[in-house]
């Protein structure tokens, strides 16, 4: 595929300096980028890579637009427009409408116009598919699921029971929605299993990264709103509530009945406990690991930035003496009361 320099400027909305009938092949770095490529951009780390680029043209903010050696895309925001540039030379293989033979689909189950359905796929009693889903191959639809249109679920992706997504949503490989959450009650050593009884309610144009898991509610609904985006091996509990335009990193952990507000960011390796109030706004850097509601939106942290070992070990020394600290320079404070 290729497309013009002048083609790609209406698409963007952006101001073409150069050459509007440069051809445009792909999409490369600042540092990789040859002739017929177009680069971006977007992080000031990379501005000393911009007059040495060989990109036949580069997306960037007016301010830098002078630096370029080569034709300039000039925009507002250069990395949402360098995303809407690589969806239009997605070279991702388009699957063709039709069911596959070796496909095992309910009688029950109904599906609309131009769906795809994949090599050994499975979807069960009274599941509604919207027009142009693509369900990939040894994927599950278990009984009384609902898809939006326009969703895509990769390879070995499985839906439990009683799943319903909106619009548009993307779920990678390995991902499991509506499995069991981890509900069990104790008794004279022995564990009893908690029925769990909820679904999953997920929004629009939602993606889900691959090996990821969300556990269907206890008593009502997991729900995702949406736009949220999730990445990789990430663990949402039941009953946990995503408020839209969240996004995760890999490895995020929600333990149940946890609500995580709008628009909020969790670095990877976050952990949040249960039955927890997060705000709209709140930004959760990596590991780090929240055991109270947070009413405010702002930035948190918890884990301890990287050190030299031997700097951590006198550092996890001196932790250890915190609590006598805090407790003799309490003891001191009161003998000095009244001598001042």
């Amino acid at each position: 595929m290729q497309l013009s320099l002048g083609e790609l400027a209406q698409h963007l909305g952006a101001e073409l300096r150069g050459d509007a009938g440069i051809m445009i092949r792909g999409v490369a770095t600042l540092q990789d980028a040859g002739a017929g490529m177009v680069s971006f951009l977007a992080n000031p780390s990379y501005r000393s890579q911009l007059a040495g680029s060989a990109a036949s043209a580069v997306i960037v903010a007016a301010d830098v637009a002078d630096e370029a050696p080569c034709a300039t895309l000039v925009v507002k925001n250069p990395y949402l427009s360098f995303a809407l540039v690589t969806q239009l030379f997605d070279n991702r293989p388009q699957p063709r409408a039709g069911i596959h033979a070796s496909a095992v689909i309910a009688a029950s189950a109904r599906l609309g116009n131009n769906v795809s359905i994949g090599p050994n796929v499975v979807i069960g009693e009274h599941c509604e598919l919207g027009d142009g889903c693509e369900i990939g191959a040894n994927t599950v639809i278990s009984d009384h699921c609902v898809l939006g249109a326009g969703c895509i679920l990769r390879a070995n992706v499985t839906l439990y029971h009683d799943v319903v997504l909106g619009e548009r949503v993307q779920i990678h490989s390995g991902t499991v929605i509506g499995a069991d959450g981890f509900g069990f009650a104790p008794d004279k050593g022995r564990w009893h299993k908690i029925a769990q009884l909820g679904g999953v309610r997920i929004g629009n144009d939602v993606e889900i990264g691959a090996n990821t898991c969300i556990d269907r509610g206890a008593l009502g609904n997991t729900e995702i709103g949406d736009n949220v985006i999730l990445d990789n091996l990430i663990q949402i509990a039941h009953n946990v509530k995503v408020g839209d335009g969240t996004a995760m990193a890999a490895c995020t952990g929600i333990a149940g009945s946890t609500s995580i507000g709008k628009h909020c960011t969790l670095g990877g390796n976050a952990g949040v406990a249960g039955h927890l109030d997060i705000a709209d706004g709140v930004h959760i850097a990596g590991k780090a690991l929240i055991s109270k509601s947070i009413t405010e939106a702002g930035a948190y942290s918890s884990a301890t930035p990287q050190m030299p070992m031997q700097e951590w070990r006198r550092n996890a020394v001196r932790f250890r003496q915190l609590d006598d600290m805090a407790k003799r320079l309490q003891k001191l404070e009161k003998s000095q009361e009244g001598k001042v």
